[in-house]
């Protein structure tokens, strides 16, 4: 159903109609963080890749020209807050709807209303839909004709990967923008200023020290409305001075907010994988042991990060030190038994060795390339002398002859054709063991080749 934004959004009535804000509006029941909501896109803190003066989502609202936004990023970055500010800039209807509780039956509801005070006022509505990645994929669709029709203009805002979420017809129609996590130093400029708003703490006085500005700053991990509700916390518990001061120190802050929380989820799963294995591919233990440890706190499956280093060892490392797909098939059946705390350290073992080890993707890159002959050209014939002899009439029609069985031969090696083409696909590289590999298969290719050249000749 509609949210009632008289009750949730200190700055909107029900609908909001770009007018100021009332006594009502500012009562002090609101959380600080829905207190302190931006009234101006100069209020507004971060984001500054987004609204800049020239870019391209600044030039969008200035212009009042858009049909559909999506907006995505972790919690608390900003993006109700945006869709606020966008609506008072375009001086439009303000209709919030929440991907969790909302219907199709509602979204065509406000429509209607929107299409009827269109035509009785010219006044255009911004229909705002929170965590829009909820709605399934028939209530995307039936968004559609309306944004296409511009009987509202829609901003959506999720947590999630948008491109994973929202369905294509949706986001083609849309500017899709990514909000970022705000920095140490935004943060605290919220902080800061939240203890000099009149909205903040309506009859009391809050002063914060710069040290625990800075300690709130960095636990809240860039998410504004966590930092923003430790303050409130921290200032309602505290006692007034003798002067009528709360004075929030480090001690008020550290007490006001819980277990530090990173930002993970959906995107922060991949993203945090795909560091932890460029990292190593790049040879830096150190980073690979902080994304490591990432994980593990944000809770992550360790079954998913010994397998992925298994993958790791065999695609990124290979033969450069076949050692390491052994260590980590190990480390993965150790996590499966032993299980946390200790198999932390298995699984830093296993990093480490990893992003140490010398690097070679030539098995990997031997095999795509095959892939994509067997996928592209056509399929080679198996040679007579290497197909299936195991069988009656196998010898009558001649299957299997002239094959040289190699461990009749010196070095368990005879020069012979196994492909019927000349195609090659590894290429062992010069460092660590497959330098060695290298040397046994030029060796191998050049009597083939020489072999091949003798027969060209008529010699053999």
């Amino acid at each position: 159903m509609r949210e009632n934004l008289f009750e949730l959004e200190p700055e909107f009535p029900a609908s909001f109609t770009g007018g100021t804000e009332t006594e009502a509006e500012n009562g002090s029941g609101m959380p600080l963080a829905a207190r302190l909501r931006p009234r101006s896109l100069d209020e507004y803190v971060g984001q500054r890749h987004l609204l800049e003066p020239g870019r391209l989502l600044r030039r969008a609202i200035d212009a009042d020209r858009f049909s559909s936004i999506i907006l995505s990023g972790p919690p608390g970055t900003g993006k109700t807050s945006l869709a606020e500010v966008i609506a008072r800039m375009t001086d439009s209807e303000f209709i919030r709807l929440s991907g969790v509780t909302s219907s199709v039956a509602d979204v065509r509801r406000e429509i209607a209303a929107a299409v009827k005070r269109r035509r009785s006022s010219g006044r255009r509505t911004i229909l705002f839909i929170d965590e829009i990645h909820r709605f399934s994929r028939s209530q995307q669709d039936s968004l559609l004709p309306d944004v296409e029709n511009g009987n509202v203009r829609l901003i959506g805002a999720t947590t999630h990967n948008p491109h994973f979420y929202v369905v294509g017809a949706l986001l083609s129609r849309s500017l899709v923008f990514r909000l970022e996590p705000l920095s140490q130093e935004e943060i605290c400029t919220l902080l800061n200023r939240a203890t000099g708003d009149e909205r903040s703490f309506p009859g009391r006085k809050v002063e914060l020290e710069p040290q625990a500005a800075d300690f709130l700053a960095t636990a809240c991990e860039g998410d504004a409305r966590r930092a923003l509700n430790a303050l409130e916390v921290a200032a309602l518990t505290t006692d007034p001075d003798d002067a009528g001061v709360t004075r929030v120190t480090l001690a008020e802050a550290e007490a006001s907010i819980q277990q530090k929380m990173i930002v993970y989820g959906d995107d922060g799963h991949y993203d945090t994988a795909s560091a932890f294995i460029k990292s190593m591919r790049g040879s830096d233990p150190d980073a690979a042991v902080y994304y490591l440890a990432k994980m593990l706190h944000a809770g992550e499956d360790i079954r998913f990060i010994a397998r992925r280093l298994t993958i790791f060892a065999a695609e990124d490392v290979g033969n450069a030190d076949p050692r390491a797909l052994e260590l980590c098939t190990a480390a993965m059946q150790a996590v499966e038994m032993i299980g946390l705390p200790e198999a932390k350290l298995i699984l830093a073992q296993a990093t480490t060795y990893c992003a140490t080890a010398p690097k070679s993707n030539a098995s990997y890159a031997a095999l795509e390339a095959a892939a994509t002959d067997v996928e592209q050209e056509r399929v080679q014939p198996i040679p007579v002398r290497l197909r299936d002899a195991h069988y009656a009439g196998a010898k009558a029609e001649g299957i299997g002859k002239d094959y040289l069985y190699p461990h009749d031969y010196p070095g368990g090696f005879v020069p012979q054709e196994y492909l019927s083409v000349d195609k090659r696909y590894y290429e062992p590289k010069e460092i660590g063991y497959e330098a060695r590999i290298r040397e046994r298969v030029d060796y191998w290719r050049a009597l083939r080749d020489f072999v091949r050249e003798e027969k060209r000749d008529g010699k053999a």
